[in-house]
């Protein structure tokens, strides 16, 4: 999440350079072969070029609106996990009479976003931080799920058992609360919590099964290939046509004008196919970069971030002095 003011222009324009020079090619070669080849039946009706750039544009809108969507909703449910993780706390605190048995629930909480965020991390086919713009943009922030290991993280918060038994589970983040669910029932059978108690921390770990459902169908469930893919094409069947559909009309200008440019107005298509083309290929980048919200780029919900709220608060309620620090943006980016 880019925690900042905004991004700079120098930032999006090194961000997106390799558009610009793909569609400064494709400007180029059309107006060379049109203005010194005399090539001139290669201009193509504007009419064309428009229509097929409306389309384009409704295209992109709906793609941008959809992947927001997908980025906001992640948000949501984070911040469910964060409110009822605070609430698990107290809970965990005041319920329980045993002040060990207190904190260790509370540990294996911290223990289970661990191994949500670091599953949240995973990569996926469609996911496209690993695409070259995305990926020398990470020099820039850091990722804490890639500078330690999962086991190194989990050994904070479990007892060496436990610890051993989860890295041999495939989805460990449910097995944590399953213990979670296996240690208040132990609790309630040894009458140390009264059964309206029992059920109202039951509820709390089916809720937190809620969350992490919702959070694993986003990180699974792609935004649709379909219309991932007939954005991209149309974008640059688009991009392709725009400078031929360009000529005859710059080419008209020259008309109406007398000196040093009549005669080679032709050359602006150029810089204008550009300008539009590079409009149309940052706003599906930029679409591209809001799909897929915990996959490690700089425009990810902040799950590390929170995660370590979280901790910080639920250990202030254990009375606990000797806390993590907050993780702190670099760059303006923070995850």
């Amino acid at each position: 999440m880019h925690s900042g003011k905004s991004y700079n222009l120098s930032e999006f324009l090194i961000w997106t350079r390799r558009n610009i020079y793909i569609t400064l090619i494709i400007g180029i070669v059309p107006v060379v072969l049109y203005q010194l080849a005399g090539l001139k039946w290669l201009a193509i009706p504007w009419t064309v070029v428009a229509l097929l750039g409306t389309a384009t544009a409704f295209i992109v809108g709906f793609k941008n609106t959809q992947t927001y969507n997908r980025t906001w909703e992640a948000r949501q449910i984070w911040g469910a996990i964060l409110n009822s993780s605070r609430a698990w706390g107290t809970m965990s605190r005041d319920f329980i009479p045993d002040k060990g048995k207190s904190k260790e629930l509370i540990y294996r909480h911290f223990a289970w976003l661990t191994a949500l965020r670091y599953a949240m991390r995973d990569s996926r086919a469609w996911e496209t931080a690993g695409k070259a713009y995305n990926e020398e943009y990470k020099a820039y922030y850091s990722i804490p799920e890639k500078e330690t290991s999962l086991e190194d993280e989990l050994k904070k918060y479990l007892s060496e058992n436990e610890l051993k038994y989860i890295l041999t589970t495939r989805n460990k983040a449910v097995q944590l609360l399953s213990l979670q669910s296996k240690a208040t029932k132990q609790l309630f059978d040894d009458k140390q919590i009264e059964d309206y108690r029992f059920v109202e921390m039951q509820k709390a770990i089916k809720d937190f099964f809620d969350q992490q459902g919702r959070s694993e169908r986003i990180k699974n469930f792609p935004y649709p290939r379909q219309f991932a893919s007939i954005n991209s094409f149309f974008i640059k069947l688009f991009c392709i046509l725009l400078p031929f559909g360009m000529l005859k009309e710059f080419d008209k200008l020259n008309e109406s004008l007398d000196g040093f440019m009549k005669g080679n107005m032709v050359w602006l298509v150029i810089p204008f196919s550009v300008l539009i083309s590079w409009v149309y290929t940052s706003l599906e980048q930029v679409g591209e970069s809001t799909e897929n919200p915990f996959e490690g780029s700089a425009n990810d919900v902040p799950i590390s971030q929170m995660s370590r709220t979280i901790e910080i608060d639920m250990r202030e309620m254990l009375g606990e002095t000797d806390l993590p620090p907050a993780l702190q943006p670099k760059n303006n980016i923070i995850l």
